[in-house]
């Protein structure tokens, strides 16, 4: 029996788009034993990853060092045994438990002078691997295998029982046909369709019967309660449910609207018919990955800029985009 450590991301779009690799080290090596990394804000999502065997807590947030921390964490992994790590990060930090474990294999893509951290480490050949999925994807075979076989999208598993437990805590009905709009992207306002145009769609979906559930953490508390102003019927749940809560209940939606953030991959896992706005960002990179998802965006000359927020101060990429657009796009999901 093979057991392989994954240093996973932290963010959860990266973290839901690394579950292909698992998938892939299963289907080459199905008696492997996959354990994973990750910070513990991110185990709702590593849960529902039926390929994983056991998640380990990485105590450290972003940008710090924490070397004496990363040692002790590395004695208790090197306890484990690995026969091989996966680096997923880009990161030297990310490289550093792994070292300090004297995991034998450590695998990953080079970059951050990560040389000798790494004594498996590849040299991406960008083309070849455009997407984030496919270049994570890519690391579960050996060196220099070509990626030939199609990569299966994303998939996160849902247990009911819990789901029915979350919809009765919070009183909601399930009986009419529900649409989840996730309004919030953390990255930034050059990210995020503007409120008065998710108000006007949500408003035109509640007119033939729908209902609309706001989706979000703490920080789109703000734009969600400008939606709620425009669209007083919405059900706001922004930071009302735990992100295992929001997984569970987006697994219900008829159908899900979502700027490019995390929930949008969280969308595409649940094989959610999803309509996914982009303003700053490029969906080359990191498209949503799922059989029904429809892309909108206007393509303006100045974008994508990859900025939090517009450098030229309109934000015409969002601005401009007008929700029967994004209406018209749900409609062709049926």
């Amino acid at each position: 029996m093979k057991r392989i450590l994954i240093v996973a991301p932290a963010w959860v779009g990266d973290a839901i788009m690394a579950q292909p690799l698992y998938a892939r080290i299963k289907a080459r090596r199905p008696d492997a034993m996959i354990d994973v990394l990750a910070p513990a804000w991110t185990r709702p999502l590593h849960a529902r990853m039926a390929e994983i065997n056991e998640l380990i807590d990485a105590p450290f947030t972003h940008g710090e060092l924490k070397l004496r921390e990363r040692w002790k964490l590395a004695r208790e992994i090197k306890a484990r045994g690995y026969d091989q790590v996966i680096v997923l990060p880009n990161s030297l930090k990310s490289a550093l438990v792994p070292l300090f474990a004297g995991i034998p294999k450590r695998t990953g893509w080079l970059g951050e002078m990560r040389y000798g951290l790494l004594n498996d480490a590849r040299i991406l050949d960008p083309i070849a691997l455009p997407q984030m999925a496919q270049r994570f994807y890519a690391l579960g075979a050996d060196a220099g295998v070509p990626l030939t076989e199609a990569m299966p999208f994303p998939v996160l598993t849902i247990n009911p029982n819990e789901r029915a437990t979350t919809v009765h805590k919070l009183g909601l009905s399930i009986d009419t046909p529900i649409v989840a709009i996730c309004p919030g992207a953390e990255y930034g306002p050059a990210k995020r369709w503007p409120a008065k145009h998710v108000a006007a769609l949500a408003n035109e979906l509640i007119d033939e019967g729908k209902q609309v559930w706001l989706f979000g953490s703490i920080k789109d508390v703000e734009i969600c309660a400008e939606i709620q102003v425009l669209a007083p019927q919405v059900l706001n749940l922004a930071s009302k449910t735990s992100l295992a809560e929001a997984i569970d209940l987006m697994s219900l939606a008829s159908s899900v609207v979502c700027n490019d953030s995390g929930l949008m991959h969280v969308a595409a896992a649940l094989q959610r018919p999803l309509v996914a706005v982009f303003g700053s960002s490029s969906p080359t990179f990191t498209p949503p990955l799922a059989i029904k998802a429809k892309i909108v965006t206007l393509d303006l000359e100045c974008s994508p800029c990859f900025e939090r927020v517009c450098p030229l101060g309109h934000m015409d990429c969002l601005n401009k985009l007008d929700p029967e657009r994004v209406y018209t796009a749900l409609n062709k999901l049926k």
